[in-house]
């Protein structure tokens, strides 16, 4: 399993803990089975500004910005976007998360406290996911 994570590194973040992290990435690189992406000092619109921010750094002009251009300076634009999303504790928010990635996700919203989400839960929530319509938006900018 690859271990990655997304998020801002600041100077709230001990050194320590930033060193252990960029370790797990490291001894994981080279793993291609599965991805463990662990949202660490994370929020979906820093994502965004953190993105526009690298396209003003790199000087890609206007007539260059498009949704490719952004994606690209996402924290983890290799990894594919999440097909089922599934919110527990009885929440109807996204809260702040992976905003640009879910854009064409299914959201599957259940009462469960994350705590006490069983593999019950989750075949519940495949099985919901299993009979929706996938439809993609086709509008490009």
């Amino acid at each position: 399993m690859r271990i990655t994570f997304s998020g801002r590194e600041d100077r709230r973040i001990p050194r320590r803990v930033l060193r252990d992290m960029h370790d797990a990435e490291d001894l994981t690189l080279k793993n291609k089975v599965m991805t463990l992406n662990i949202a660490f000092n994370y929020g979906g619109r820093a994502e965004i500004v953190d993105a526009v921010r690298r396209l003003v750094k790199d000087m890609v002009p206007e007539t260059k910005i498009d949704e490719k251009a952004i994606r690209a300076r996402l924290y983890h634009p290799e990894l594919a976007d999440p097909d089922l999303v599934i919110r527990t504790s009885g929440e109807f928010r996204t809260s702040n998360f992976l905003l640009w990635e879910i854009a064409y996700s299914e959201l599957i919203f259940s009462d469960v406290l994350w705590p006490d989400f069983r593999r019950e839960d989750l075949f519940a929530a495949v099985k919901e996911y299993q009979r929706r319509e996938r439809r993609f938006g086709g509008v490009d900018t």
